[in-house]
């Protein structure tokens, strides 16, 4: 099977792996790199669960072909946190019960991370409009949107 070489830089650190041209993103993430916060669930890019920032931009790393993402900046799940120091919004999450299982959670950080930096007090209507691509199925969903609301205070705050 043929392999092509795939740089990208993840949370920060290079990559450089060999993989099918057909892998998705989230595939050459999680096997190849062996970065395994970030997860799969739907694979047609509807349910949020594989959302990475990629150049600045959130995207569903389930339907990208990692050949697209060659050169780019990335950060994951695991590049959310400051070495120990949790982001307010990992704190929120699991202080205000934003998740249950953990299955989404990754994805939900990761797209309401990117919210809170255009819009650090966002109203609850807009929480809502921004996460409508994010689905979970064990807190429905007021939790969520709790712990985004009181990351939003925190970061505002400073802390």
């Amino acid at each position: 099977m043929t392999r092509v070489p795939i740089t990208v830089t993840i949370n920060g650190t290079e990559y450089t792996a060999e993989a099918p041209p057909r892998r998705t993103l989230v595939d050459f993430i999680r096997y190849d790199l062996g970065l395994t916060g970030t997860k799969e669930a739907c694979s047609v890019g509807v349910c949020g669960i594989c959302t990475v920032e990629m150049d600045g931009v959130i995207v569903s790393s389930c339907i990208l072909l990692a050949v697209q993402a060659q050169g780019a900046q990335i950060t994951t799940i695991e590049g959310v946190a400051d070495g120990d120091t949790l982001h307010p919004l990992q704190e929120a999450f699991m202080n205000y019960g934003g998740f249950q299982c953990g299955i989404c959670t990754p994805g939900q950080i990761m797209a309401s991370r990117a919210l809170l930096q255009q819009n650090p007090d966002p109203t609850e209507d807009e929480i809502k409009n921004w996460m409508m691509g994010n689905l979970c199925r064990c807190t429905g969903y007021y939790k969520i949107i709790e712990s985004i609301q009181k990351a939003g205070e925190m970061i505002r705050l400073g802390a």
